[in-house]
């Protein structure tokens, strides 16, 4: 006899087998139905039920509280076991600066405001390895000066949550910055007071929450905030983000670390345009996957590739981590708070590259 048939024999052999058998399919189809429109009628999201049950979502017993925990200092533990930004690797600093070897073009031009950002000719710090390898150069970042705080509380401070603020640029990091980033000079179009300093967290290649610092325009400081404070609770991955001014002002050499950047009083290279850096309203996100590209700018009429050794991430058709892109967390935030991208435009491209017009 087929199995089909014994199967058939079965749920028909007792007249009341086969509604049984239903009932109890019925009975566990309205439980299910009924769990799930407890969750929504108490407004409770898929995402507060992982966070709720933690050992089904994720798979362990607890996840970090983000809103409650307690938040270091400079140079503290954020979270159990995290690395903390005056131990992070003890990176060695790369050895000698090199020549770019390349002028870069001007960028395109939309509402008589230019749009992209040259790199500086003088490449400081780039790494040992070959152009190919593709290697992101490693600095000390246990010297690394830092002003992150977020346990005071100065006059004229905004905290948008625990662990993100915005003030005043202090004396302390007028102080450092005068001469480096910030030139100095009477000619500025661009004062301390219409800067602000940013405290925040993130969380770096290694999954670990880090401190980070910028100088913006206080016109997008909370802007900044917002953003960042999204993609610190996404797990979205940065590699670093320090002041300019640990890299000698040299953008070049901070886009070599593959560090994270905003206000830099300079101009535009090949111009005497100031960049939009210069009125802290452009920000570089993982610039070495992320690079600058002016076509047909380069040696023997190549494209110009900065910075160097990240011609391997020129293809955006390749996949590969921390690619920022129209599908990116990164990308769909700061548009969303009415940023422009430099992976939109034409004569070139600044895929690491986001800034704003008021």
């Amino acid at each position: 006899m087929r199995i089909k048939d014994k199967i058939h024999n079965l749920l028909h052999k007792n007249k009341y087998t086969l509604p049984i058998l239903q009932g109890l399919g019925m009975i566990a189809l309205v439980t299910a139905i009924s769990v799930l429109s407890i969750h929504f009628l108490l407004g409770e999201t898929i995402s507060d039920y992982a966070e709720a049950n933690p050992e089904i979502a994720y798979g362990r017993e607890e996840i970090p509280d983000r809103e409650t925990m307690e938040i270091p200092k400079a140079g503290e533990e954020a979270v159990p076991g995290t690395e903390t930004v005056e131990t992070a690797a003890m990176k060695e600093p790369a050895d000698s600066p090199e020549q770019a070897g390349a002028e870069s073009g001007e960028g395109e031009l939309t509402d008589g405001v230019n749009n992209a950002d040259a790199s500086e000719n003088e490449t400081l710090g780039e790494s040992t390895e070959t152009a190919d390898s593709g290697s992101v150069p490693e600095y000390n970042t246990s010297v690394m000066v830092h002003f992150y705080d977020p346990n005071i509380d100065p006059e004229g401070r905004y905290t948008y949550e625990p662990g993100f603020y915005s003030e005043p640029l202090s004396q302390e990091v007028r102080d450092y910055i005068t001469g480096v980033s910030y030139a100095g000079t009477p000619d500025m179009v661009i004062s301390y007071d219409d800067l602000e300093y940013v405290g925040l967290l993130y969380v770096d290649f290694n999954g670990l929450t880090q401190a980070g610092e910028l100088i913006c325009n206080k016109k997008i400081s909370k802007d900044f905030l917002e953003i960042f404070s999204e993609l610190y609770k996404s797990d979205y991955r940065i590699d670093s983000i320090y002041l300019v001014d640990n890299f000698g002002g040299d953008d070049t050499a901070s886009m070599c670390a593959d560090n994270t950047s905003c206000f830099n009083y300079r101009v535009v290279d090949g111009s005497s345009s100031l960049s939009k850096h210069a009125y802290g309203m452009a920000i570089d996100i993982n610039p070495f996957y992320n690079p600058y590209i002016v076509f047909g700018a380069g040696e023997g009429g190549g494209d110009y590739i900065s910075p160097a050794g990240s011609e391997i991430y020129v293809d955006r058709s390749a996949s590969f981590p921390y690619k920022i892109d129209e599908n990116d967390l990164c990308y769909k935030l700061f548009k969303a708070h009415g940023f422009k991208w430099g992976g939109d435009w034409n004569s070139c491209k600044d895929y690491q590259h986001f800034q704003k017009t008021p």
